[in-house]
């Protein structure tokens, strides 16, 4: 593309913003033509607005790091673990506890009281009183927007006299909660990269996973996660990755996320944290190695409901295995056959002791059938035969598998011809080599020492039921693995800086138009006849 795309995908921004960000840069001077009246009056509002704030986050700064009275802030900050160059870098501040020190330096710069008002950092006693500073005695987080300019503050009370713990700005001209995102504008360009965003709870919880290393956390300053700040998210990356608290409060947030986020082209993801403790602890107590490592372990949203119900569910008698069951009915109608389908209904089963085939049957495919799996073949596979479904090139590469073996002749020459590079797993690559000696009767000659490639197979061959085997099927497959692969080098190339990203698109979209047509076919070839 041209300049304006460039720095749309390279920071995560819009057009009207990049094109600002470029005058900016070179110093173009932008001039709206034929503006209403209104308008204008409006748009100058809103920059002296955003002048304002922008001052104020300078005044905070300075006075946490160079006033006396915030030595306790200071010392806060650092019992938490958060190191002054982080702090700096997201502009955490303090406001002073004085009454009018805010309001007094604001009118000194020349902005009116309607106007320090209007930015949110006064109140009024009741009626028509005097003004005095809404943020006094804390520790003041600025809230901006993707291209870093402040709208409003979240601030966090220093003394536990003071009630509410957390207060932000007032809904007003230039601030929206609903829709605010804390720290996008430091999270976007890292998020864009990797096309991947964690998402925190608080804000002392997205300044320790940067400073661990995980540059593209941001915060949604509570647990309700709004429809705004979902197409946020889905602007900045397109996975999201939920690290909530792991307490009830946190589970139902992400339950609610989900529901927010439904109809949204998300790959919504669940970091799995240890219960009781948040981000910012996990980082200052065991270290930003393993705070990444959970980030690498994080798990599709739907396993996180399939075991979040088999957790809070009464399995020791008949009728809390039928109310699981029954919750588990919406879940597993939006699941296709897959690899990830039958690992999760073998956990079922295992979890309530009740035979695969039943749970199977019980528990219906996207368009409402329930699922029809021979017995013998699923009792042999429990939660470990598909393990490592949280890479999407494992997935495909299973869902590949199970193509070939639902087709055995187009499946023997599909993997007679796939090259061995493109199966990033090791137990993967030992069930290619052997499904190329043993594709036609795949169950009968499994090598006796090696139980977790016997499970796969197992695994495979159920998800192979219920595929409609044909060449084209097979084809379709191995396109979708030749995209996972490539889109997994793509994300290294960006993240590394390397060249050749725009000739891989290419070939995904070829690919990709390959793999439509197939499908195409395939779908053509199982529809019953007029």
């Amino acid at each position: 593309g041209d300049a304006f795309t460039f720095v749309q995908e390279v920071e995560g921004i819009t057009f009207p913003a990049a094109m600002e960000w470029l005058a900016r840069r070179y110093n173009v001077e932008l001039e709206v033509e034929d503006e209403d009246p209104q308008a204008a009056a409006r748009r100058q509002q809103r920059e002296r607005l955003l002048e304002l704030l922008e001052r104020a986050t300078t005044f905070y700064v300075r006075y946490l790091w160079e006033s006396g009275e915030a030595a306790g802030a200071r010392e806060y900050l650092k019992s938490r673990g958060l190191e002054e160059a982080m702090l700096r870098e997201f502009r955490v501040g303090y406001a002073p506890s004085a009454w009018d020190t805010l309001l007094v330096a604001g009118k000194r710069q020349g902005f009116s009281d309607q106007e320090i008002f209007d930015a949110g950092l006064v109140v009024r006693q009741k009626g028509e009183g005097r003004l005095y500073d809404r943020f006094r005695r804390r520790i003041m987080f600025p809230l901006a927007d993707r291209r870093g300019r402040v709208l409003g503050f979240g601030a966090r009370a220093l003394g536990a006299d003071q009630q509410p713990k957390y207060l932000n700005s007032p809904e007003g001209i230039v601030f929206h909660k609903g829709r605010q995102v804390y720290a996008m504008d430091i999270a976007r360009a890292p998020a864009a990269k990797v096309d991947q965003v964690v998402v925190c709870e608080g804000y002392t919880d997205v300044v320790a996973m940067h400073q661990a290393g995980i540059r593209n956390a941001v915060g949604i300053m509570g647990t309700a996660m709004t429809a705004q700040q979902i197409d946020e998210l889905s602007g900045l990356a397109h996975t999201v990755l939920l690290a909530l608290d792991a307490d009830s409060a946190g589970q139902e947030a992400m339950m609610r996320a989900a529901k927010v986020a439904q109809g949204k082209r998300l790959d919504l993801r669940v970091v799995p944290l240890p219960e009781g403790r948040d981000p910012a602890e996990i980082v200052v107590e065991d270290g930003a190695a393993v705070a990444q490592q959970l980030i690498a372990e994080s798990m599709p949203f739907v396993k996180f409901q399939v075991q979040r119900a088999l957790r809070n569910a009464d399995l020791s008698n008949a009728e809390g295995k039928d109310r699981v069951i029954e919750e588990l009915k919406a879940v597993f109608a939006t699941l296709p056959p897959s690899a990830m389908r039958e690992e999760l209904l073998a956990e079922v089963a295992a979890k309530t002791e009740l035979a695969p085939s039943m749970v199977s049957s019980w528990l219906p495919s996207p368009g409402g059938e329930t699922g029809r799996i021979p017995v013998a073949r699923v009792a042999a596979a429990p939660p470990a035969a598909a393990r490592g479904q949280s890479d999407p090139t494992r997935r495909a590469e299973r869902a590949f598998l199970a193509a070939c073996l639902a087709e055995p002749v187009s499946g023997a020459l599909a993997l007679a011809e796939a090259d061995d590079g493109l199966f990033v797993s090791d137990l993967t690559r030992r069930a290619v080599d052997y499904l190329r000696e043993n594709i036609s009767a795949p169950g009968s000659n499994l090598p006796p020492d090696d139980e977790e490639l016997g499970r796969l197979i197992a695994a495979l061959s159920a998800a192979a039921d219920k595929m409609h085997g044909t060449r084209d099927t097979v084809q379709g497959q191995l396109r979708e693995l030749w995209i996972a692969r490539e889109e997994h080098l793509m994300a290294i190339d960006r993240r590394e800086g390397n060249p050749g990203i725009a000739a891989r698109r290419k070939r995904i979209d070829e690919w990709a138009a390959e793999r439509d047509e197939f499908i195409d076919r395939t779908m053509e070839a199982s529809r019953p006849g007029e």
